[in-house]
């Protein structure tokens, strides 16, 4: 892989939705699809908050967060609902190695993401209202109010960079459908498995 193709973000799958719509369940289950013979990583998140058992993150106080960014250790990162999150710039050594990568972003940051990586495929993740209540609620994580903006900004447009190839994978009903849809989309379904 040239440094050109590294450089634009080729093969890099930027996942993004709603708080709730189940995009760390998404990659823990295709991780645990994962074969030897897939050359697919699933980058961790650097988050200013401790880490939760279903996530793939590093907590970081935010002055070490901070610190981080300043030193360029983050090749992307981001501020939402109080807390910085960021992906370590060593992705870029992954993507160089011709690994798929696949990473857990934020749709506000998209165009940024798309900026620095213009060649990434961003993957929406999309779940009916009454699911995302739900889930929101059962994850006890917010009191009502934080529900409710959380509720009213999944229903909010966001930008998509001229250019930049957009997949929706509905994770409104079971994790299976949207697992397999996720996992033939980045090459890690089964008969792409066998055809490697």
């Amino acid at each position: 892989m040239s440094a050109a193709t590294v450089a634009d973000g080729h093969g890099l799958f930027y996942l993004m939705g709603p708080s709730g719509s189940g995009k760390d369940s998404l990659l823990r289950a295709l991780r645990e699809r994962l074969g030897t013979d897939h050359r697919i990583v699933i980058a961790h998140r650097y988050i200013t908050r401790a880490a939760d058992a279903n996530e793939a993150s590093v907590a970081l106080t935010p002055e070490e967060f901070q610190r981080r960014r300043a030193l360029g250790c983050l090749a992307l990162d981001w501020h939402s609902h109080g807390l910085h999150y960021g992906i370590g710039i060593e992705i870029e050594q992954w993507l160089a190695r011709g690994l798929t990568v696949i990473v857990n972003g934020s749709r506000e940051y998209l165009p940024q993401a798309v900026a620095r990586y213009p060649r990434l495929c961003a993957v929406h993740v999309r779940v009916r209202p009454d699911v995302l209540a739900l889930r929101l609620r059962q994850r006890g994580r917010e009191a009502e109010d934080a529900i409710a903006k959380r509720l009213a900004r999944a229903r909010q447009a966001f930008a998509v960079p001229p250019g930049c190839r957009l997949v929706e994978i509905d994770n409104s009903g079971g994790l299976d459908s949207a697992v397999a849809a996720l996992a033939q989309l980045v090459g890690a379904a089964p008969s792409a498995a066998r055809q490697a």
